[in-house]
């Protein structure tokens, strides 16, 4: 699976473990940055990985920033990204049945590393149900996003 990764510097740190972790499980990663602890908005830095995810470049997105907020809004805020901000194993693995999430944000600072990494091994690993009501969900989540972009 292609894989981007991107974060503020409330993320940096666990974005770098993270991103060896993707590595290991044999996923190719580009990591969007940042690439240092020093203090940047994140909206620079999530929106292009975002937008890369919607623009089918990459298969999934994984984001951070220090409570996973910001960076989760910023990446819903472009056409085609269901980001979901995680911050449990069963919720990353609902987000993935349920709403074929395709970003996933964490917080790189009120959660723990182990605990992000089993969020995202999960929601790597797990995929969409197509349960058609699930599907007729998403179908209506799309309809909204033409309609807010007239």
């Amino acid at each position: 699976m292609k894989i981007v990764m991107a974060c503020d510097h409330g993320g940096f740190e666990q974005k770098e473990r993270l991103k060896q972790v993707l590595l290991d499980m044999g996923h190719e990663v580009d990591d969007y940055g940042v690439h240092s602890e020093e203090s940047q908005d994140y909206p620079d830095v999530i929106y292009p990985a975002a937008k890369a995810v919607a623009n089918k470049e990459f298969d999934r997105g994984v984001i951070l920033c220090g409570t996973g907020i910001g960076a989760s809004i910023a990446a819903n805020k472009v056409h085609g990204v269901r980001c979901a901000l995680v911050t449990s194993v069963e919720v990353a693995q609902l987000t993935r049945e349920h709403n074929d999430s395709n970003v996933l944000a964490m917080a790189g600072r009120t959660t723990d590393y182990e605990t992000n990494v089993e969020i995202m091994k999960t929601w790597i690993n797990t995929e969409f149900s197509e349960d058609p009501r699930h599907s007729r969900r998403i179908c209506k989540l799309a309809d909204i996003e033409q309609k807010e972009e007239c």
